[in-house]
């Protein structure tokens, strides 16, 4: 009975929030949305991953606020027209409060885990970064933050300034990261240091 119950309401929340395929239909993104839903789904339960996308894509918007800034975001990215489209949507349909998606940039797949208390201001992110609660990306005097492909950002974490984050990098929950890292990379701490170093462990200063 719980499992039916469960069930029915996952299918009135998809109902509900369908409305919002109308922005997809419009958008010029629909790639990159896909390329999304993917990650989403891949993550989150790899099971749907073979249910069609508009179903996955009404999952995700049903469950997931984080989602939706991230697809409001791709629906106004390069796109006057979807910006003012979804001005209205906004507000019958919620995003995150505490997540800001402000970078002009940021390739497909983007994953948050959680958008509490979240900033994502960079020049450009990859694609398929991974973003966890409490993370700051921003500017300082010197400019923005670069972030290459593959790079998960643990909770908590900060990256500030005119900082590249090359591919395939794990900052750790709470590292602060105020120089370049290197790609194929762990690091953490007080400032970041570098812990493992292309799948071998090591302790090493960044530069």
């Amino acid at each position: 009975m719980r499992d039916l119950i469960i069930k029915l309401a996952k299918t009135i929340g998809k109902i509900l929030i369908s409305p919002l395929l109308i922005l997809f239909i419009f958008s010029k993104n629909k790639e990159v949305i896909i390329l999304d839903v993917s990650q989403w789904i891949k993550r989150l339960d790899n099971n749907k991953q073979s249910s069609p996308v508009w179903i996955n894509l009404l999952y995700l918007l049903s469950i997931y606020q984080e989602f939706r800034n991230v697809y409001y975001y791709r629906i106004k990215q390069n796109d006057l027209m979807g910006f003012v489209l979804i001005q209205g949507f906004k507000i019958l349909y919620k995003e995150c409060p505490s997540l800001f998606i402000c970078s002009n940039n940021i390739g497909s797949g983007l994953f948050i885990q959680h958008g509490f208390s979240t900033i994502i201001l960079a020049e450009s992110i990859g694609e398929n970064c991974s973003i966890s609660q409490q993370v700051t990306i921003g500017y300082n005097t010197k400019g923005l933050p670069i972030i290459g492909n593959n790079v998960s950002i643990g909770a908590g974490a900060k990256v500030i300034g005119k900082v590249t984050i090359d591919d395939n990098v794990k900052v750790g929950a709470n590292a602060v990261v105020v120089k370049n890292v290197p790609k194929n990379c762990v690091v953490v701490g007080v400032p970041a240091y570098i812990v493992k170093k292309n799948g071998v462990k090591v302790k090493e200063q960044l530069v």
